[in-house]
């Protein structure tokens, strides 16, 4: 039996559509998942639509439906909440009208092994769920950072994924956290979610100011020892931002990197206070585990914690915009030319 449904594709840099075409019912071994809502990540998927994806790397490798490089056209996408509306035959049938949680591309419908789905608890709303990706980047974010009691962390961007980090460092017993966003709108929404204090970057003397930092010369440890922030998140997704994270981290401070710069390059400055600062710089990348944590976490049990987070940290109140499918080209218009309005858009099915 076969199945209409609606698919996003990017057919080149600049351009999306909504593809009208039929699947296949379910194999003995899958499932037929009816679309609810699919969220878009607004950092990733305005580099897919703009050409600024490198084209020689695989979209996400560990993630089925995402091994494809990033080469025109391509379907993209990966946070889909839909309800399993059919079940092969050595499928157990009690899938059928679960609500689950799938890192899919954009589409109406779709088939997939429910070895590759999330079940959702009763307890999760959608719109919460379709945010599981960015609530579980941000406790990789956290789990990464290892912030201890009493530090002082700076988040530097705060769109969805720096808005929940910024929940999630509000939760441990820091000195303060202060997040930097040239949006002020994204500066309201900080202060919602947890910052204690929101500067704009032309703020920059007063988070310097706010973190004791005086001198950049100053970085021996002891009493003059240079002050800064113990901590620091990059998740603006623009690297020029990067020279002003390492610049607020002190003697032996941390700097976590989750953006995702696609082709975009920037000069970073690792000569004179960096070069004897002892500052850190890490990556962070959702799809795997920080060595340190993998002898106790795995992915199934981070997912479990995300799982219970969602109903308490209603990651769905930060939704700020639903839109049909076929308003795609619009949506990523604007998330092309106006993305500091944009904080977080759906589609609907």
């Amino acid at each position: 039996m076969s199945y209409p449904r609606r698919l996003l594709r990017f057919p080149e840099p600049g351009h999306v559509e909504v593809v009208q075409e039929s699947i296949q019912g379910p194999r003995a071994d899958e499932v037929l998942v009816e679309t609810l809502m699919s969220a878009v990540s607004p950092g990733t998927e305005r580099l897919v639509y703009r050409g600024e994806a490198p084209s020689a790397l695989s979209a996400d490798a560990s993630i089925d439906h995402l091994d494809q490089h990033f080469s025109y056209p391509i379907t993209y996408g990966y946070a889909v909440v839909g309800r399993v509306d059919a079940a092969g035959a050595e499928v157990d049938q009690d899938w059928v009208g679960r609500r689950v949680f799938s890192f899919h591309p954009h589409v109406s419908r779709f088939t997939v092994s429910p070895n590759a789905l999330v079940p959702l608890p009763s307890d999760v709303e959608t719109r919460d769920a379709v945010l599981f990706p960015n609530l579980e980047t941000a406790v990789s974010l956290s789990m990464d950072g290892k912030p201890g009691i009493g530090d002082r962390v700076v988040l530097f961007g705060q769109g969805i994924v720096g808005l929940l980090t910024t929940a999630l460092m509000s939760t441990h017993p820091l000195e303060c956290v202060y997040t930097v966003e040239p949006s002020s709108e994204r500066r309201a929404l900080s202060a919602q979610w947890g910052a204690d204090q929101t500067l704009a970057p032309t703020d920059a003397d007063d988070l310097r100011h706010a973190l004791d930092i005086t001198s950049g010369d100053t970085v021996e440890a002891g009493e003059n020892q240079y002050e800064g922030a113990d901590l620091v998140y990059e998740l603006s997704g623009s690297p020029s931002v990067l020279n002003h994270a390492i610049s607020v981290a002190g003697f032996d401070g941390r700097v976590v990197i989750g953006s995702w710069y696609g082709e975009k390059t920037a000069p970073v400055e690792l000569g004179g206070r960096f070069h004897r600062s002892r500052v850190e710089v890490k990556s962070s990348q959702v799809s795997t585990i920080d060595p340190d944590f993998r002898g106790r976490w795995s992915k199934s049990r981070r997912t479990n914690l995300v799982l219970r987070l969602l109903p308490s940290i209603n990651p769905g109140k930060l939704i700020t915009e639903e839109h049909d499918l076929e308003e795609a080209p619009s949506v990523y218009r604007c998330l092309s030319d106006r993305a500091e309005s944009v904080v977080q858009p759906v589609f609907r099915y």
